[in-house]
C-alpha cells in the first residue's frame, strides 16, 4: 500500500506538505503512511483514494490486507476464521441484493437487457441525434427549476445565440451554462476521470456562471429555505463534513450498487445535503447523470411538466424526510428506462 500511495502522489506532482493539507492530518503522517510505519484510517483511505485517484477498491483491498496481517498474523487458525468471515460477508451482501424490491429489481433487469440491446448499434452513434437528447435535457432540467423558455427559444439560445425577446438574462444564462456543463461531463468520461470534489465544484461553477459569480463552485456559507420542499437542509457550519462524507460513501459503494441505484442516491444525497446557494437541483442531477454516462447508459431527463416535477419533488422530499428511497429510486429507474427505450428506438431506424 505504501508503494502505491506515494507512486500516485509523485505522478501527479503532489507534495506531502500538500497532500496532508487537502485530507486534515499532519504532514509526518503522510511520510508514515509512505514508509510503512503508520496505517491511514478508513476515511483516510477513501480521501487518498479520491485525491489521488487511485481505485478505491484497490487501495482499500491492500488497505485491509495490511491490517488483518498486522492485526491477527497469518497462522492456520487466522485462515479458518477469514473462511468464516467470507461466509459471513456473502451471506451479508445476498440479504443486501434481497432487499430491492421486485418491482424495482424488474425495472433494473429491463433496463440491463435495453443496454445490451443499444451496445449492438453504438457504432450508429450520431452527434445530431445526441445533441438533440441534450438540448432536450437542459430543457427540461431548466424547466423543472422554473425557467420559462421553450424547446424551440431554448434551441435558438444555445445554437444559434438569439436573444429572446421578453425573457431574462438569467433564463438566457441558464440555459448556455448548463449545455457547457453537459459537455464538461462528457469530456470528463472521455478522459476515464475519477469523480471528486474538484470536479463537483467545476460542475457547480459553470451552472452558476454569470448567474451568482461569487457562489458559483463555492459551498453556501449561510442557511437557506428549499422551494416546493418541507425539507430543510443541514446547518452550514456542517456542509463540508456532510460533503466529505458523500465522497466516502460512493467510493464505498460505487462497485457494490447497480449504476442505475448509485446514480438515484447520489442526486438524492447531494440533493438533501443542498451544498450551495442556487444550482443543487441541475448539479444533482448532473452528477446522477454522469454516473449514467460513465456506465454506459444513457441521460436519464426528468420531465419539467407539472405532474413529473411535482411526483419527482414528492419523492425526493419523502426520501430526505423519512429515509425511504424506494419511490425516488423507482422514479429514477424507470425514467432511465424510458429514456434508453427512446434512444434506442431512434438509433436503430
Amino acid at each position: 500500500m505504501r508503494i502505491i500511495l506515494k507512486n500516485a502522489r509523485e505522478r501527479k506532482g503532489i507534495k506531502t506538505r500538500e497532500l496532508a493539507q487537502l485530507i486534515g492530518i499532519d504532514q509526518a503522517l503522510i511520510s508514515k503512511f509512505e514508509n510503512g510505519s503508520r496505517k491511514p484510517t478508513r476515511d483516510q483511505v477513501a480521501k487518498l483514494a479520491n485525491i489521488l485517484e487511485i481505485d478505491y477498491e484497490t487501495l482499500m483491498i491492500s488497505w485491509l490486507k495490511e491490517r488483518i496481517l498486522y492485526e491477527i498474523g497469518d497462522d492456520n487458525l487466522t485462515l479458518k476464521a477469514m473462511e468464516l468471515v467470507r461466509d459471513d460477508i456473502e451471506k451479508n451482501t445476498i440479504y443486501q441484493k434481497s432487499t430491492i424490491s421486485n418491482s424495482l429489481k424488474n425495472i433494473l433487469d429491463e433496463i440491463d437487457i435495453l443496454k445490451d440491446s443499444l451496445n449492438k448499434f453504438r457504432v450508429l452513434d450520431s452527434f445530431k441525434i445526441a445533441q438533440a437528447l441534450e438540448l432536450e435535457y437542459t430543457f427540461e432540467s431548466n424547466r423543472i427549476e422554473g425557467n420559462t423558455l421553450t424547446l424551440r427559444e431554448t434551441d435558438l439560445v444555445i445554437n444559434q445565440g438569439i436573444t429572446i425577446s421578453g425573457k431574462s438574462m438569467r433564463e438566457h444564462l441558464e440555459a448556455i451554462n448548463h449545455v457547457e456543463a453537459v459537455t464538461y461531463i462528457k469530456q470528463l468520461i472521455e478522459r476515464n476521470f475519477s469523480f471528486n470534489e474538484r470536479e463537483l465544484l467545476s460542475i457547480h461553477n459553470l451552472i452558476l456562471r454569470g448567474i451568482i459569480p461569487e457562489d458559483a463552485g463555492r459551498y453556501r456559507k449561510v442557511q437557506v429555505v428549499i422551494k416546493e420542499s418541507n425539507y430543510t437542509p443541514p446547518q452550514p457550519f456542517i456542509v463540508p463534513k456532510q460533503m466529505e462524507d458523500y465522497f466516502i460513501w460512493m467510493e464505498e459503494n460505487k462497485n457494490k450498487l447497480h449504476p442505475v441505484i448509485l446514480a438515484a442516491e447520489m442526486h438524492e444525497r447531494l440533493a438533501t445535503i443542498h451544498p450551495f446557494i442556487d444550482g443543487n437541483g441541475k448539479t444533482s442531477r448532473l452528477i446522477m447523470n454522469l454516473i449514467l454516462l460513465q456506465n454506459g447508459y444513457v441521460i436519464a431527463n426528468i420531465k419539467g411538466d407539472y405532474e413529473t416535477k411535482m411526483k419527482y419533488y414528492q419523492t425526493l422530499e419523502t426520501a430526505q424526510a423519512s429515509g425511504n428511497k424506494e419511490d425516488f429510486i423507482l422514479l429514477i429507474a424507470q425514467t432511465e428506462k424510458e429514456c434508453m427505450q427512446r434512444y434506442l428506438d431512434i438509433i436503430s431506424k
